[in-house]
């Protein structure tokens, strides 16, 4: 009885690290996968870097193509797109 006692207050700094740490981290990070996974041809966005563009291709391999300026392309990582400025509207299949 005496050594859960003991192990009680670690207890409690590991579930207080994990609700205030941990899990707000997972959460952020599934929301980017998740803005990530939802670019499109057309958005505008900002990477990690600072740089604006238009996204111009989406490539399979875990890259987009972005455009920073009239014909100036860059590949870009998907997970270095840190903000999404202006969202495309998907083209409705009429």
């Amino acid at each position: 009885m005496e050594a859960i006692g003991q192990f009680l207050p670690l207890i409690l700094i590991f579930a207080i690290m994990y609700f205030l740490l941990i899990r707000p981290q997972q959460k952020k990070v599934k929301e980017h996968q998740a803005m990530v996974d939802a670019l499109h041809r057309g958005d505008r966005v900002v990477t990690q870097g600072g740089i604006i563009g238009k996204v111009s291709k989406v490539k399979e391999d875990g890259e987009l193509e972005v455009e920073i300026a009239e014909g100036v392309k860059v590949r870009v990582v998907k997970a270095t797109i840190a903000q999404v400025l202006a969202k495309t509207e998907p083209a409705s299949n009429a």
